[in-house]
C-alpha cells in the first residue's frame, strides 16, 4: 500500500540538512514497515573513512545540470537585487526555462543495469580473491545491489519534485510580477510555448497551473484550462534549435572525442583513488556510472515521498536508501568519493557543458539567435502597444517557455552570463575562451548554477518615465528598460556596461 510520508526538508527550511539528507517516518508506518526498517538499521555500516564528510560540504550543491532547483538557488550568492524606481511598471515578461527534475532518460537506465551486472562481478572477484580481509573494505550496499529502475522501458518523464520546481517558481513570478498578470487569462496575452518532448511540456502546465490557480472553475483549487503551444520538432528552430541545426551537429560530433580525452586523467585520478580505498578492480567507466548514480538517489527520494505502484520497487527503494534515511547519511554511491573527488567530478560535468553547450565554441549560442529575436521582437510589439495605447486584453504580456538545458545554456551565453574576466571583449571578437580553471581554483562557470533543472532566465521589460516625471517626445524609446533575471535572481549584463537596468536601445 501507498503511504505519505512527512515533505523531505529543503534549503528553505534552516539548512536543516546540510551535508546530510534524512527522511521523516509516515505519522502511521504499518507494522511490517517498522519490522523492515527495523531489519535494514541492523544492516553494516559503511566503513567509517567512506562516511566522513565535512559538516558543511553538500554534495548536492555540486551535481552539475542534475541539481534540483531550490538547492541551486539556496547556493547562490546574490547580496542584494537593485532598486527599481516605484514610478517605473514592468509591461512585459520573457521566460525562458528548462525542464524540472526527470527521471533517468532510457539510455541512462540501460547504464545502470550494467552497472548492476558490473557491480556484482567485481564483488564475487573480491570474494574469490586471497585476500578475505579485503572484503571488509566492501561497502555493504554493493553487495547485491540492483538498478532502482530495472526494467523500466522508458524513461525521461518529468517526476513529482519537477512538477512541484515549476508550479512554486510560477507562483514566485506571479507575486513578483502582480501587475503584469492582473487580468483575466487569454493565450494572446499570456502565451505558453514549449517543446514536444513530454518532460518539456509537463513543465509548462505545471507553470500554467501555478500561475492561474484561482483563476478559473475546476476543482478545489480553482483552476482553469489554458493552452501549450508546441512546434514540431524537426522546426521548432526558436526552442530546439540545436536539432536543426547541422552545422552544431557537426561540432559536436567531432567534439565529442575531445570532450572525453580531456577528462580522461579526472577519471583515471579517481578510479586510482576507489580502487586502493576499497580493493575492487573498477574501471573509468565504473566510476563514471558510479558519479550518475549519486546524482540520481533523490528521485528515488521522491518516489517513497509521493508512492510507488510496484511493492517490489518499493522494497528496492527502501534497501537503496537505508543510509541515507535511517542512518542519515546522504547516499551509498556518493559516500564513495571524498569532498576533493566529488569537485573534481563536477568539473567533469561543468567542461562539458562548456563546451558542448556553452562558451567553447560561437555555433553553440550563435544558433539560438532565433530565439533572441523573438525575444527582442515581443518587446517591440509590447513598446508599439504601450506607445499607441493599446487597450488590455488586446496586446501580450508574457511570453514564457519551456525547453531544455540545450536551449537555456545557448541563451544564457548570448546575453553574456557566467564569464571570466575579459572573456566578454574575446566574446565580441569570436576569440576562443579559457576551459573553466580546474579545482580548486574558483570559476563562474558551474553547471549547478547556470543551468540545473528548472533553471530559467527571465527578461523584464519596463517603462519607466524621464528624468522629469515625463516621457521625451522626440526618443519615446528611451523610457523602456530590460532587466534580466538569472534563476529569479537579477544579474548585471556585460553588453549594457554591466548595467542592472539596460535601456532597450541599448541592449538590442
Amino acid at each position: 500500500k501507498k503511504t505519505r510520508t512527512s515533505p523531505l526538508p529543503t534549503e528553505s527550511e534552516g539548512q536543516r540538512s546540510k551535508s546530510r539528507l534524512a527522511m521523516a517516518p509516515p505519522a502511521t508506518p504499518l507494522p511490517f514497515l517498522v519490522l523492515l526498517a527495523t531489519l535494514l538499521a541492523a544492516a553494516p555500516l559503511l566503513p567509517p573513512a567512506a562516511a566522513a564528510e565535512p559538516e558543511a560540504f553538500d554534495v548536492r550543491r555540486h551535481l552539475s545540470t542534475v541539481t534540483r532547483y531550490d538547492v541551486s538557488r539556496a547556493s547562490n550568492s546574490v547580496v542584494s537585487a537593485p532598486a527599481i524606481s516605484d514610478e517605473c511598471r514592468v509591461i512585459h515578461l520573457n521566460l525562458v526555462a528548462r525542464h524540472g527534475t526527470r527521471a533517468p532518460t532510457k539510455k541512462r537506465i540501460k547504464e545502470l543495469d550494467r552497472l548492476a551486472v558490473r557491480l556484482g562481478t567485481l564483488v564475487d572477484e573480491a570474494k574469490q580473491g586471497p585476500d578475505t580481509a579485503s572484503l571488509k573494505k566492501i561497502p555493504s550496499w554493493m553487495k547485491g545491489w540492483e538498478s532502482r529502475w530495472k526494467g523500466r522501458v522508458k524513461g525521461g518523464e518529468l517526476v513529482s519534485e519537477g512538477e512541484e520546481e515549476l508550479f512554486n517558481f510560477a507562483n514566485r513570478v506571479k507575486e513578483r510580477f502582480q501587475d503584469l498578470f492582473d487580468e483575466e487569462y487569454h493565450p494572446d496575452v499570456y502565451s505558453i510555448r514549449a517543446t514536444q518532448v513530454p518532460r518539456a511540456s509537463a513543465s509548462a502546465v505545471a507553470f500554467g497551473l501555478g500561475l492561474l490557480s484561482g483563476k478559473g472553475k475546476l476543482g478545489a483549487g480553482n483552476n482553469r484550462a489554458f493552452s501549450v503551444l508546441s512546434e514540431s520538432r524537426a522546426s521548432d528552430i526558436c526552442l530546439r534549435f540545436f536539432d536543426s541545426c547541422k552545422t552544431y551537429k557537426d561540432y559536436r560530433k567531432r567534439k565529442e572525442p575531445d570532450v572525453d580525452k580531456q577528462k580522461e586523467p579526472i577519471l583515471e585520478h579517481v578510479t586510482s583513488a576507489l580502487v586502493s580505498r576499497y580493493h575492487l578492480k573498477f574501471t573509468t567507466q565504473d566510476v563514471s556510472s558510479l558519479w550518475f548514480l549519486c546524482k540520481q538517489v533523490f528521485t528515488c527520494l521522491w518516489e517513497l515521498e509521493f508512492g510507488v505502484t510496484h511493492f517490489a520497487h518499493f522494497v528496492s527503494c527502501l534497501f537503496f536508501l537505508q543510509e541515507a534515511s535511517l542512518l542519515n547519511i546522504t547516499n551509498q554511491a556518493c559516500q564513495l568519493f571524498n569532498e576533493d573527488e566529488v569537485h573534481l567530478l563536477e568539473w567533469t560535468d561543468d567542461l562539458e557543458g562548456f563546451v558542448l553547450k556553452g562558451y567553447g565554441e560561437s555555433i553553440n549560442y550563435k544558433m539560438g539567435l532565433p530565439l533572441l529575436k523573438d525575444v527582442v521582437q515581443s518587446m517591440e510589439e509590447a513598446i508599439i502597444a504601450k506607445e499607441e495605447n493599446f487597450p488590455d486584453g488586446t496586446y501580450e504580456k508574457a511570453r514564457l517557455r519551456f525547453a531544455h538545458a540545450e536551449t537555456l545554456v545557448p541563451f544564457t551565453c548570448l546575453l553574456g552570463l557566467f564569464l571570466e574576466g575579459s572573456d566578454f571583449e574575446k566574446i565580441q571578437r569570436e576569440e576562443p575562451l579559457d576551459l573553466p580553471p580546474m579545482p580548486p581554483q574558483r570559476r563562474n562557470w558551474k553547471g549547478a548554477l547556470v543551468a540545473p533543472f528548472a533553471s530559467n532566465n527571465m527578461l523584464a521589460l519596463y517603462q519607466c518615465p524621464g528624468n522629469d516625471g515625463k516621457k521625451t517626445s522626440q526618443d519615446q524609446k528611451n523610457s523602456y528598460f530590460v532587466q534580466v533575471l538569472h534563476n529569479e535572481a537579477p544579474v548585471s549584463m556585460p553588453g549594457c556596461g554591466n548595467k542592472d537596468l539596460c535601456p532597450f536601445e541599448e541592449f538590442k
